[in-house]
């Protein structure tokens, strides 16, 4: 259950790292609300997580998942370039991920 709880945790990260772009600097309501709103749920299920996974590996797990969604949500909705060497680089990320969850 705390992979899945930390694996949730790194989407609602995706969620206020793309909806930075869209608070259009806090300007924006409903977006800096989202955006917020994601942010305390990523936290608190990390902090649900690391109860009873070690941290280095949660932390790192988190923002794995968090950086590699954000980049795709990046290509995908914002348009952000899918170069030969970016998606590589994302690979080597999920490689990493889940080396940590089969080591762990």
């Amino acid at each position: 259950m705390a992979w899945f709880l930390l694996f949730l945790a790194g989407l609602f990260e995706c969620g206020w790292a793309i909806g930075l772009k869209y608070t259009d600097g806090f300007t924006r309501p409903l977006p800096t609300t989202l955006t917020v709103i994601s942010m305390v749920v990523s936290v608190v299920l990390l902090g649900i997580a690391v109860k009873t996974l070690p941290i280095g590996t949660a932390y790192a797990v988190w923002t794995g998942v968090g950086s590699v969604g954000t980049v795709l949500l990046g290509i995908w909705l914002l348009g952000d370039a899918a170069t030969a060497s970016r998606l590589l680089c994302i690979l080597l990320i999920v490689a990493g991920i889940a080396g940590l969850k089969a080591t762990a």
